[in-house]
C-alpha cells in the first residue's frame, strides 16, 4: 500500500469518528473492547481524532478469553483508568446446559435450536427442510430429529457479551458501542455497508469506524503507527483473530487447536472440556476437525 493511499484512508477514519461521536456526543459512546486486534486498533483512533477523550473502553469477560488477552487488558487498565473490566456473572457450563450449544454457526444454531423447541415458522421449516444453499446442510438434518441429544442455541454469544453489555449500556447512560467489526472479515459482517446501525426511531446504537478498512490497511496501520497488540498475534502463536477460544464457530477451530496443544496446553484442555459435546461430534462426522494425535495429551 503507498503512503497517499494508507494517509487518505486514515484522514477519513479519523474523520468519520470525530464527525460521529461530536455530532451524538462523546458522552453516549463506550468502545466495546475485546483485546483483540481490530479493537486495539479502534481504541488508538479515537484518540488520534479525539485527543484527551474519556471514552471508556469496556471489556467484557467472558470467562472464556484466552488467558493473555485478559492479561493485555489488564496491563492496559493498570494505566489508563478509562479501560472498564466486567467479569461473567454466570459460567460458560451453565448457559451451555441452560440453554443449548453452539454448532456450525450462529444461523445454525437458532433455527435448529428452534426447530428442536418445537417452533416451526415458515423461516425454521425453509431452513431445516429446503433445498436451496441457504438451507441447513444434508449431512447435518439428522440433528433435526427428535431424538437428537445435543440441544443447539446461538444463546451463548447473547448471554456471555451482550446481556452484560446492554446492562452496561442501562448503568452507565452510555448507549452507543464503538465496534471493531469489518466488512473484509466476511460472513454476515460483509452485508453490513455503512459504520452506523440506526434504530426504527433514528437512534444510534452502534458505530463500527473500521468497517470498509481491509487487512491491509490495519497492517499497514499497525506498522506506522507502531501499535502493539496482545502477544497472541506474533510468532509463535500468529493467531489472526483472538475470540472467545475455542468456540466452535471458528471456521479455523482445527488450526486454533493445534496451536494451543503445542503453547497453551492447559487452556487446550479447558477448551476440550467445555465444547466437548460439539468437538465429538465434528469429530465423529469430519465436521471442521478430525481426530489427531493430540487428543491423546487430554
Amino acid at each position: 500500500m503507498d503512503e497517499s493511499e494508507y494517509k487518505l484512508t486514515l484522514f477519513d477514519r479519523l474523520a468519520i469518528i470525530k464527525d460521529t461521536i461530536g455530532k451524538f456526543g462523546e458522552e453516549n459512546f463506550y468502545i466495546s473492547f475485546s483485546g483483540g486486534k481490530d479493537s486495539t486498533i479502534i481504541h488508538h483512533l479515537v484518540d488520534m481524532a479525539i485527543p484527551g477523550n474519556k471514552i471508556p473502553r469496556v471489556f467484557f469477560n467472558t470467562g472464556i478469553e484466552y488467558c493473555d488477552i485478559v492479561n493485555f487488558v489488564r496491563g492496559l487498565a493498570s494505566s489508563d483508568s478509562r479501560f472498564v473490566i466486567i467479569n461473567p456473572t454466570k459460567p460458560i457450563s451453565q448457559v451451555l446446559e441452560k440453554y443449548g450449544y453452539p454448532f456450525k454457526s450462529k444461523e445454525h444454531s437458532l433455527k435448529i435450536g428452534q426447530w428442536q423447541k418445537g417452533l416451526q415458522s415458515p423461516n425454521i421449516v425453509k431452513y431445516v427442510k429446503g433445498n436451496s444453499s441457504f438451507s441447513c446442510p444434508q449431512c447435518l438434518r439428522f440433528q433435526a430429529e427428535k431424538d437428537y441429544p445435543i440441544r443447539l442455541s446461538n444463546k451463548c454469544c447473547y448471554k456471555l457479551k451482550k446481556e452484560p453489555a446492554h446492562a452496561y449500556e442501562r448503568k452507565s447512560g452510555r448507549s452507543i458501542a464503538i465496534l471493531g467489526l469489518r466488512m473484509d472479515e466476511g460472513g454476515q459482517r460483509a452485508n453490513h455497508k455503512g459504520c452506523a446501525i440506526f434504530d426504527s426511531n433514528g437512534k444510534l446504537l452502534k458505530f463500527k469506524p473500521l468497517n470498509p478498512v481491509t487487512d491491509e490497511w490495519e497492517s499497514e496501520f499497525l506498522e506506522r503507527e507502531r501499535v502493539l497488540l496482545c502477544k497472541l498475534y506474533y510468532p509463535p502463536f500468529n493467531f489472526k483473530r483472538t475470540g472467545c477460544k475455542g468456540c466452535p464457530y471458528a471456521l479455523d477451530l482445527q488450526e486454533q487447536l493445534t496451536t494451543m496443544a503445542l503453547y497453551l496446553p492447559n487452556e487446550r484442555k479447558q477448551c476440550e472440556i467445555i465444547w466437548k459435546k460439539v468437538y465429538d461430534e465434528y469429530r465423529r462426522i469430519g465436521y471442521r476437525l478430525v481426530i489427531d494425535e493430540q487428543l491423546k495429551l487430554f
